[in-house]
């Protein structure tokens, strides 16, 4: 059968939330993100586009060249309630349907040309969003994921378009090579410097020349640029990593304030480890120096989810990683090597009173709060936390870098 494979992302959709709550937010120019000076713009509304302003800048340099826009912290609960909104009417509507991230979501309509029209059900989708939700959205259509996201990015803001079969290579040929999904700014550097600017470029490009350069992501390039993907629609993401990281207002190296937010961290990833029924086998500690130079290192251990050995750990990991005596801009803590299970008690250290007790403090959590009952050493680390459950399938909400 044709694959008939659907994209649709919300356009500005931060931006688009915080103007629903707030009517005077439309037409002005928005900013959402950290808003200290080492904030990022997590979400930058249109208006601010013709100033050079992009997602992913420091807020410092978004500020500098947009005075006037006007700069909000954002609410990941609130975007949370907004982006279930958006799932549960395509959940209803369509028959396969992969949630990408918070505001971008692929469906595969293959097959509704010889009932309905794949077109014609995607734009009045499209419509049932909007007029329930009142978020605007784009959508692409094509016969695979890499072109009707293309397609979307072409068609925004707030519009639609589709690609035929047998067009796709027409249709991405005179775009910048950039747009093709994977194509990061290094690699965009390097195909540059090959020359390689437009999707044209590469497609005449042997596949041989793109390997040789790029290994196999050159591969995985080049037929993308030739409009060639068969990547499935995935239902459901497995996480295989939890992951936590904080970045400073200032560098610092007090001893306190670092050990207190890799404690914190440790400690609420160990109670999502046991909200969501998992175990890990091993930890790794990230630092990030003020030159920028970042380190980690990583352990192996018994399969555990309990506070009183991932933290431990962290903190063992954290000295002998921390070397250079410089200033620290980040710190984070990841679990990794995760699979289903239960805490279970060691024979030789612990005792039934240990188990007893996390299972109280976590009952005590799911019901007013994740920091609502916490190790006194990670008192001082307030911004650390939050109810979000990262095995429910569901992409995590991505805000920018917050400060403390």
């Amino acid at each position: 059968m044709e694959r008939t494979i659907l994209h649709m992302d919300l356009d500005t959709f931060f931006v688009s939330c915080e103007r629903l709550l707030d009517s005077r937010l439309n037409n002005r120019p928005i900013l959402v993100g950290g808003t200290g000076d080492r904030g990022v713009v997590s979400a930058a509304s249109y208006e601010t586009r013709t100033f050079g302003v992009h997602s992913g800048m420091p807020m410092k340099m978004a500020r500098m060249l947009c005075p006037e826009a006007v700069v909000i912290r954002g609410n990941a609960g609130t975007y949370t309630q907004y982006s279930k909104m958006v799932t549960e009417i395509l959940k209803e509507r369509v028959p396969v349907l992969e949630k990408a991230s918070v505001d971008e979501f692929y469906a595969d309509l293959s097959g509704m040309d010889k009932f309905f029209g794949a077109y014609k059900f995607a734009s009045e989708l499209r419509t049932t969003i909007r007029h329930e939700t009142g978020l605007p959205i784009s959508f692409g259509l094509s016969v695979n994921k890499t072109v009707s996201k293309v397609a979307t990015n072409e068609a925004k803001p707030n519009n639609r378009l589709k690609v035929d079969k047998g067009y796709e290579k027409l249709f991405l040929a005179p775009l910048s090579i950039k747009k093709i999904p994977m194509v990061g700014d290094k690699t965009f550097q390097r195909l540059c410097n090959l020359g390689l600017k437009r999707v044209a470029n590469v497609q005449q490009m042997p596949i041989e020349a793109m390997e040789s350069v790029f290994g196999k992501n050159g591969i995985v390039i080049w037929k993308r640029a030739q409009g060639v993907d068969n990547s499935p629609i995935v239902e459901y993401h497995e996480r295989k990593s939890i992951s936590s990281e904080r970045t400073y207002g200032r560098d610092t190296t007090d001893m306190q304030k670092l050990k207190t937010s890799l404690s914190a961290m440790a400690e609420q990833l160990a109670y999502q480890l046991r909200a969501g029924n998992k175990v890990c086998s091993c930890v790794t500690v990230k630092i990030r120096y003020s030159d920028f130079n970042t380190y980690s290192k990583q352990l192996r251990i018994p399969y555990t989810a309990a506070d009183h050995i991932l933290i431990p750990k962290t903190m063992e990991l954290f000295q002998r990683l921390y070397d250079r005596r410089m200033l620290i801009r980040l710190v984070g803590v990841r679990f990794s090597g995760l699979t289903g299970g239960h805490y279970q008690m060691s024979l030789f250290e612990d005792t039934s009173k240990t188990a007893n007790l996390y299972q109280a403090m976590d009952r005590v959590r799911n019901r007013f709060g994740s920091r609502m009952v916490m190790r006194a050493a990670t008192m001082g680390a307030k911004t650390i936390g939050g109810n979000f459950n990262p095995f429910n399938g569901e992409p995590p909400i991505v805000l920018a870098h917050r400060t403390q």
